[in-house]
């Protein structure tokens, strides 16, 4: 007997349905949608909730909800939808009691075939707490210190500048879930703000709506981890090709010695509105400062540092630290601001002296150390550091070495620990630990020898 066309037939559309993290009372979920039918020029996904859940935000679509209905629409970049061609889209939303999958997903009136993941349990860190500066500590809504201890994520400020894509490696669930398991609490995720505004030197593939969207996509896994994510402006615009000058390129393809006043207060007036109801997330406003290495005096690098404008030895007008802090708290948002200081964030000696102001009052020091630097040693420590951390939070952004060991990063931690501070280990990217501090040879968190310290150390802190 023959086979009926409809029992053979493809169906209109297909979803793929998914949560891909929960914890006590929110969660994060994913939908895949395939088209079968004739192409479409723009598209719409509905689908009803039937516990109470509630859509907070989204990325890859325009996300809304009304009562129960939720939909999900193309954007200007993935609006259309060929014959065969599919789309992803994630979001973050609440739940109470029970968490059901929805039932049915229509494509624009079109019901589609469903195919549900199972729901991934919660993750064991829990959610991570909004942050507040008190004092010289970072602590939680209750008051209780809180250390930030993790790892750095580098890709997102070179990946898409360089047109390879946006990330170095995976950033799916799993990945993000091998770096709790080493019992961090924090992922630092480096930034070009370039391909955050989406300027026309960046493939649109990976720069504008879609950069943000893969941001805000990876600090949402992290945090679904219990992990504070730390969203940090690595590499930005201007053309410098004095004293130890990374490049001679005027775009964001290597470190500057500071901030542009051209982009960068955009840069992080559009970071600062997209991540200001996320009181978990903490911004660290530039990566490595140098403008000691293009002054002649102190004097005049830390001013430069603090009020910008036009700087000793650098060519394009600067973004100072005020100038940044100012272009966050603009927005509203309240988040914990990280700063660090000159020497690539290795120089703290004036920092307090030249503190920039922070109406929210949610300002704290950054610093970076390797085994190479010159402030390595305990009694530089000792000296400068100490009362920096006696007087705002202290985070070492950056911490490691290359040696393919980790007896330098060991002392930091130690001491950093004895001191009840944070730091975070750079990188968690599989790049040969000779050629540069690579804390993994594989992502599912095999770590080097250099990274076994770090990750022993950590586990030992939160067995």
């Amino acid at each position: 007997m023959p086979v009926s066309a409809a029992q053979g037939a493809t169906p209109a559309c297909t979803v793929e349905y998914g949560v891909t993290g929960q914890w006590d009372s929110g969660f994060q979920g994913s939908v895949k949608v395939t088209n079968n039918q004739a192409a479409l020029s723009g598209w719409k996904l509905t689908f009803d909730f039937a516990g109470g859940q509630k859509v907070s935000q989204g990325w890859n679509a325009k996300w809304s909800q009304s009562g129960a209905t939720v939909t999900a629409a193309g954007e200007d970049w993935n609006g259309a939808l060929g014959t065969g061609a599919s789309v992803s889209a994630g979001f973050l939303a609440s739940w109470s009691g029970s968490n059901p999958a929805p039932a049915v997903f229509k494509l624009n009136g079109t019901t589609c075939n469903v195919d549900s993941e199972p729901t991934t349990p919660p993750p064991s860190g829990g959610t991570p707490p909004a942050l507040r500066v008190l004092g010289n500590k970072l602590v939680d809504a209750d008051g209780t210190t809180r250390r930030l201890l993790g790892v750095n994520r580098s890709g997102g400020e070179f990946m898409c500048v360089q047109g390879y894509g946006i990330w170095d490696g995976p950033v799916d669930d799993a990945a993000v879930k091998a770096i709790a398991d080493w019992k961090a609490n924090a992922v630092r995720i480096p930034l070009n703000e370039e391909c955050w505004l989406g300027l026309s030197n960046v493939k649109p593939e990976y720069g504008g709506a879609n950069y943000i969207a893969a941001v805000k996509e990876l600090a949402a896994r992290v945090e679904a981890h219990g992990m504070t994510p730390i969203l940090e402006l690595h590499w930005s615009y201007g053309q410098y090709t004095g004293n130890s000058a990374g490049c001679s390129d005027v775009h964001a393809t290597c470190q500057k010695p500071m901030p542009d006043m051209r982009y960068a207060p955009s840069f992080w007036s559009s970071v600062a509105s997209t991540f200001k109801d996320d009181k978990a997330a903490v911004f660290d406003l530039f990566n490595e400062p140098y403008p000691d290495r293009a002054a002649s005096s102190a004097t005049d690098a830390w001013t430069c540092w603090r009020d910008g404008g036009t700087c000793p030895g650098i060519p394009y007008e600067v973004a100072g630290m005020q100038d940044l802090v100012d272009s966050v708290r603009a927005t509203g948002a309240k988040n914990v601001i990280v700063a660090g200081g000159l020497a690539y964030s290795n120089d703290l000696g004036q920092w307090t002296a030249y503190q920039p102001t922070d109406p929210a009052g949610n300002l704290a020091a950054a610093y970076h150390v390797y085994n190479f630097n010159s402030c390595a040693s305990e009694s530089c420590w000792n000296s400068t550091l100490a009362p920096v951390a006696a007087h705002v939070p202290l985070v070492a952004g950056e911490i490691g070495e290359n040696t393919c060991s980790h007896g330098f990063t060991d002392r930091v931690m130690k001491w950093f620990d004895d001191h009840d501070l944070s730091y975070l280990g750079w990188t968690w990217n599989t790049w040969d630990c000779s050629s540069g501090p690579s804390l993994i040879s594989a992502y599912d968190g095999t770590p080097t020898a250099y990274g076994a310290g770090l990750r022993d150390h950590l586990r030992a802190l939160n067995p």
